[in-house]
């Protein structure tokens, strides 16, 4: 196979994986005076999603379940992604570690 042909077929599959990957459901949490916002998050059972999270506080938190078998450190100011799923039906607590009274949540999937 010529050079030509590997690198078009290379590209080829970049595009179809990003094609893919801009399919997931996006669904957004804030961290904000170490809340999380929404506290529930409603998303589709039986698919991955795409969850975008924004810590507008100045501080770090961590995104934690165990349920969900996630743990990630997003720095004050910053964003993260995390990928779960697909779940099934069923509610899944998540925290912050580093604020464990207040910053709670609960993803349920429908």
């Amino acid at each position: 196979m010529s050079k030509w042909w590997q690198k078009y077929i290379g590209l080829a599959m970049i595009f179809t994986s990003g094609s893919v990957m801009a399919g997931k459901p996006v669904f957004e949490l804030v961290i904000r005076d170490h809340l999380f916002y929404p506290a529930e998050l409603v998303v589709p059972a039986g698919k991955k999603v795409k969850l975008l999270i924004s810590n507008e506080d100045d501080t770090p938190e961590e995104f934690e379940s165990y349920e969900l078998n996630r743990e990630k450190v997003i720095l004050g100011g910053r964003k993260t992604v995390i990928f779960i799923g697909p779940l099934k039906p069923g509610v899944y607590p998540f925290f912050g570690e580093f604020n464990m009274k207040t910053a709670q949540g609960k993803v349920i999937a429908k």
